[in-house]
């Protein structure tokens, strides 16, 4: 799943003349402390803890604790300053062999990682098969009256992504107002788990291809069918509707759709619905996202700020060509209403401007108030099976949890960003739909496969709008980052998979819940028996596919983008294993196809 990364260069700068210390340009060289009573030399400290090389394989052969142990508490406690309060419990050696472990510890993973065989990540050639520009992401850049980016703009772009060089970056010119998203987000490097660079994920789906085209047609109908009501009863996504028996139809028919089927067909339970196992069970609204939260003493329901029905944006072409140069755009309109999510609108409304830690955080408060009902940690933390005269809190516990859940999102968006930009830059829904608006109005001629061409969704599309453009939930439309993968379902797949380790993914969630038709308050769930597994599946799918429900991403991002962000965290986690004092064996999971794991 890894390749390798590039090693830095290292300089040497000389000091005064009686103290010298080696600086370094390599980001993972060591930190100086400047607690120290004085300044060391690196050469010095190697030499005095036996260089690197014998630490790193005394860690390997006798573990952590012998080189920790601490001498008798006499020979620690030496001179004794003339003033109170002076008392060193342990001694320099002690603190010098801990340094010295802890070094070693670290110089061993880096190592891990670095040995890795290369893999060299692969786009979709989409960028060399149709070089104007208008195959690939380009929001924010200058278009022209088809929305074809200004071929100058696209060149700049891609030449920064290539030299990641923040002058290139800068030299990138935009058509308006509007920035790029963050486009060196992916080049940062992290001290946990893979580098960012060195992670894999298949190419996108090819402009021209069928499974493009498909993709595209569950996007038009997903902002269809935004306002037509959820279901609570477990085998129907939606409450019946036309429109969705057409939708189901018309994807069944596609030749390469690869959204779940019941019997090779789209149903009303499949519609949607992710290719996690938990997804096709119950509602389609995770638990994680309806069942009320205690965060500490301060109580929260689920009822959320959502936009007002039957409000879409960038249906005309003034206004879609408008945001695809980056131009200013207009206030949202909320209904005044706080409301459990009902409807695919409202789970647009979530993933709008939540930050990435917020359903990973909502999660794991439930999931700490369902240990009072007898939830049960993972079997591999010491503290369930092995160490019963104590508790887990800073490790194995409700520090380290939230600590899990909140660093994970970083590390997966940095790995998210740079396949984005350095690799793939693949274009949005939004840009696509102006393509197939240009040439179905005989504007222009692309290279679309005719599953999306003859699609019921884009029939239904111009009899909504009078024109083929994929409505968009928000009134900017897509952010202005490109879209494979999806940061939402990277971050979201990060936690799920940290929350997946933690806690024991067999236990059945006690009393669940789906929203009332208005959405002002929670029903008891009938049916089968949902699982913290299942529903932690859901969750991570729910909000990247959230973001297809508004209008901005592809299937593939979000499927990708989950088991991007599940790859990170594992590699996370691998990191941590090798820290502990107690006695570990490691977590066990599931990953997102089925596969039992234990890191």
């Amino acid at each position: 799943m890894f390749g390798v990364g590039s090693d830095g260069k290292r300089t040497r700068q000389k000091q005064t003349s009686k103290q010298k210390t080696e600086v370094s340009e390599d980001q993972n060289a060591d930190p100086v402390d400047c607690n120290a009573p004085a300044l060391v030399s690196r050469r010095a400290f190697l030499k005095q803890a036996g260089g690197i090389a014998t630490a790193t394989a005394a860690v390997a052969a006798i573990g952590i604790d012998p080189l920790l142990r601490n001498e008798p508490l006499e020979a620690q406690i030496g001179a004794r300053d003339a003033a109170a309060g002076t008392f060193a419990p342990l001694s320099q050696s002690a603190m010098r062999r801990r340094r010295t472990a802890a070094y070693s510890l670290r110089n061993k993973r880096a190592r891990y990682w670095k040995g890795l065989p290369v893999q060299q990540p692969l786009a979709n050639d989409d960028e060399l098969t149709y070089p104007d520009g208008w195959a690939n992401f380009s929001k924010s850049l200058p278009h022209d009256s088809l929305g074809h980016p200004d071929p100058a703009a696209c060149k700049a772009m891609e030449i920064a992504c290539q030299t990641g060089k923040p002058t290139d970056f800068a030299a990138i010119p935009l058509g308006g107002v509007q920035p790029l998203r963050n486009p060196q987000g992916g080049l940062s490097f992290d001290f946990a788990g893979p580098d960012s660079n060195q992670t894999i994920i298949p190419p996108a789906p090819v402009f021209a291809s069928a499974q493009r085209a498909g993709e595209m047609v569950e996007v038009y109908w997903a902002s269809l069918l935004r306002d037509v009501p959820l279901r609570d009863a477990p085998f129907a996504v939606f409450l019946p509707d036309p429109l969705v028996e057409k939708a189901c139809e018309d994807l069944s028919a596609l030749s390469d759709f690869r959204g779940p089927k019941e019997g090779g067909v789209v149903t009303p339970n499949t519609l949607f619905r992710g290719p996690w196992p938990g997804c096709e069970v119950g509602p389609y609204i995770s638990q994680f996202l309806l069942k009320d939260i205690l965060f500490g003493a301060q109580g929260n329901t689920q009822q959320v700020r959502v936009f007002a029905p039957g409000i879409d944006y960038m249906t005309n072409y003034t206004d879609w060509l408008a945001r695809q140069n980056g131009a200013a755009w207009g206030p949202l309109l909320y209904d005044p209403t706080l409301r459990y999510m009902r409807t695919i609108r409202d789970l647009a409304t979530w993933v709008y401007q939540d930050p990435p830690v917020q359903a990973g955080y909502h999660a794991l408060s439930i999931l700490q108030m369902l240990l009072n009902v007898g939830e049960k940690l993972d079997p591999g933390n010491p503290y369930v099976s092995q160490i019963k005269n104590q508790d887990a809190f800073t490790t194995f516990g409700p520090v380290e949890w939230f600590d899990m859940v909140g660093r994970a999102p970083r590390v997966g968006h940095e790995a998210g960003w740079f396949h984005k930009w350095r690799i793939h830059r693949t274009l949005r829904p939004e840009e696509y739909a102006g393509r197939v608006h240009n040439h179905l109005t005989n504007a222009f001629s692309y290279p679309l496969h005719p599953d999306v061409l003859n699609s019921q969704a884009v029939e239904e599309t111009f009899k909504r709008y009078g024109t083929y453009l994929c409505s968009q939930a928000y009134p900017d439309g897509c952010p202005t980052h490109t879209s494979y993968p999806s940061g939402h379902a990277v971050g979201a797949g990060s936690t799920v998979t940290m929350l997946k380790a933690i806690f024991d993914e067999s236990f059945v969630i006690p009393d669940p819940v789906t929203p009332a038709p208005d959405g002002l308050s929670l029903q008891r769930y009938v049916g089968g028996p949902l699982t913290v597994g299942g529903e932690l599946n859901k969750l991570a799918f729910n909000i990247g596919m959230a973001r297809t429900m508004a209008g901005i991403h592809w299937r593939s991002d979000i499927v990708e983008g989950n088991k991007l962000g599940e790859a990170t965290s594992i590699g996370i986690m691998q990191d941590m294993k090798t820290a502990y004092n107690e006695p570990f064996t490691g977590y066990s999971l599931t990953k997102f196809d089925g596969t039992m794991i234990t890191i």
